[in-house]
């Protein structure tokens, strides 16, 4: 059976993976980006942003983030991930953060409280809306993955959900040293070890340590 995976996902030293107050102008929270400082100088993100340039450092950082996207065949993400819009749909003007041709290349099940046609993009995402919660949108995912890995991609939310119900097979998540004081905090309240995780491994990369968490089999 394919694994759900968290890949590439950023948390502070004070255990927050976003910032407060998430709108248009702060995609992430306010401060929010400081958590995928790490990213932003890789190869993968400068591919990502489409310059038709190779530049990028090729480190371990990098290395990691081609981790992240390697042998996906479906994502699923919150909403807050794929949009600022709330509530009802008020129309399908809003396609997304990515422009026309979005970084996944692989069918996203976006979890909603309001239904939405299924929107295909460029370089081949499609965007489904799925109202029938986690389970729901995991049968999907792992369905149209065909026999590859789903990756979770965010928000925290929805990371959380999906540990509380103990679906997720490993998180990788890359600490970042900086302190942000406030926004949403990953492991408030989540007992781990009592959902079966433990610390698999560590490596340090240049801007980041990443660290793999496992759930027993």
């Amino acid at each position: 059976m394919p694994r759900l995976l968290v890949r590439s996902f950023g948390v502070s030293l004070d255990g927050f993976a976003a910032g407060p107050d998430q709108s248009l102008a702060h995609p992430l929270g306010v401060r929010g980006p400081e958590l995928m400082d790490w990213f932003m100088p890789t190869r993968v993100w400068q591919q990502m942003l489409q310059t038709g340039k190779a530049d990028g450092e090729t480190g371990i950082d990098n290395e990691m983030a081609e981790q992240g996207f390697a042998d996906m065949g479906a994502w699923i993400l919150g909403r807050n991930m794929f949009g600022p819009v709330r509530g009802p749909w008020p129309d399908e003007s809003w396609k997304g953060w990515w422009g026309d041709e979005p970084p996944y290349h692989v069918p996203v099940f976006v979890l909603t409280h309001h239904a939405r046609a299924p929107l295909t993009m460029q370089g081949g995402t499609t965007f489904h809306f799925v109202t029938g919660g986690i389970h729901d949108a995991l049968a999907q995912a792992r369905a149209a993955a065909g026999g590859r890995d789903v990756r979770v991609g965010g928000g925290v939310a929805t990371v959380r959900e999906y540990l509380k119900a103990g679906l997720i097979d490993e998180l990788h998540l890359a600490l970042r040293p900086v302190l942000l004081g406030q926004g949403e905090a990953l492991f408030a309240g989540l007992d781990l070890p009592a959902l079966g995780y433990r610390c698999e491994r560590q490596v340090a990369g240049e801007r980041a340590m990443h660290v793999f968490l496992r759930r027993a089999e």
